[in-house]
């Protein structure tokens, strides 16, 4: 193995993503998501990346979606409140019957299974929750399984759907905008005469990262002796909502520029996928040679058919718009680089809304749901 430092790696890893996602395929292109599938590669031949590049990115990442997210979120989850919470109900519980089906017909242990459901949803939370209830390793193995599938599976969904119903994205855009805008046209003031105490923006972007990683921490208990916090993606998620939001303390500006929140976005993102990429690849095809592709089946059932359903309800039942039944399938699944790629897909930041309302109830729900697996069957 070449020997080379980790900064030269990462960015490496970097330059082929990029290259690899910039070629197009059918009308289809990866995009960002590139970054992911080069960094399984050398994740897989035993490259590494230290963890604090890929929490780091991860922060940066969903904070600046909270700020952009933020002035149209809460009159928005106002208006369409039960849909998304059902849809972080219904996804996860959709995988979690598969996960039970697989346990109930012997293709799995228990152990593996709840590892596998929370790979396939791509849930780390989940993780802890299935090895500590389970008390058993085996759940990190099962995990890893299913978590490559679990992360490129829902990327190509959000990308393939639009291509399928044959739609005009820009049109979807312009009737996204128009929704988000009457929201914030109700929910803001004017902030003329706010003092701006630094032109970039990133003075209130790090002070949002330093409440959202504070909030991170704490365990919030709940049903049945399980408990979850918000980690790395919901604390700083939820710092940058408050923050893009109100916009202000006092008479002091909160606002970040938009030309800043896209950086941040997008470089946060690449260096979340570097970290998360690397470390799913390694060992990746070891773990397939001994259990079996079997378990790699059932893992890919659990990340398609919960997607399938989602977007079924959100569509059929709900009357969501197309990118905002993606946005929540996103959230749903808790899935941080498919929300990148339907960013890349749509061309718009606006996407995130959805997904922003949707996955803190799908990660309540997946961590209760791996917790009961394991205590229960």
């Amino acid at each position: 193995m070449v020997i080379i430092s980790t900064v030269m790696l990462m960015f490496l890893i970097i330059t082929l993503g990029y290259l690899l996602g910039s070629v197009k395929i059918g009308g289809l292109q990866l995009g960002t998501s590139g970054v992911l599938l080069v960094a399984l590669i050398f994740g897989h031949y035993g490259y590494e990346i230290p963890q604090i590049i890929r929490d780091f990115g991860l922060a940066c990442f969903v904070a600046a979606v909270g700020f952009i997210a933020g002035p149209a979120f809460f009159r928005g989850f106002r208006k369409q409140a039960l849909a998304y919470v059902v849809l972080g109900i219904v996804i996860v519980i959709t995988g979690a019957l598969v996960a039970v089906a697989a346990i109930k017909l012997g293709y799995t242990t228990v152990s593996l299974g709840v590892g596998i459901l929370s790979g396939a949803l791509t849930s780390t939370p989940g993780l802890a929750a299935a090895i500590e209830a389970s008390k058993d390793t085996l759940a990190s193995i099962g995990y890893g399984i299913a978590y490559p599938f679990g992360v490129v599976g829902v990327v190509l969904f959000v990308q393939l759907l639009p291509k399928l119903e044959r739609v005009d994205i820009a049109v979807e855009v312009a009737e996204l905008t128009r929704e988000q805008e009457a929201a914030v046209g109700e929910l803001t003031n004017t902030s003329q005469h706010l003092k701006v105490l630094e032109p970039t923006g990133l003075l209130p972007l790090a002070a949002a990262l330093v409440v959202g990683l504070w909030l991170a921490t704490p365990k919030i208990p709940l049903p049945g002796g399980a408990s979850f916090n918000l980690g790395i993606s919901g604390g700083p998620l939820l710092a940058g909502l408050l923050f893009g939001h109100f916009g202000q303390v006092g008479n002091i500006s909160l606002r970040v520029p938009a030309k800043t929140l896209e950086i941040m976005r997008e470089l946060g993102l690449i260096l979340f996928l570097c970290g998360a990429g690397v470390g799913a690849g390694r060992g990746f095809v070891a773990i397939i040679q001994q259990q079996g592709m079997g378990l790699f089946l059932v893992g890919a059932l659990e990340t398609i058919l919960p997607m399938l359903v989602g977007y079924t309800v959100a569509r059929k039942i709900f009357k969501l718009s197309l990118l905002n039944s993606l946005g929540s399938i996103c959230g749903g699944m808790t899935s941080t680089p498919a929300l990148g790629a339907l960013i890349t897909t749509a061309q718009s930041d606006r996407v995130a809304a959805s997904y922003a309302a949707t996955y803190p109830v799908a990660l309540i729900t997946v961590v209760l749901c791996c917790q009961f697996i394991a205590l229960f069957m």
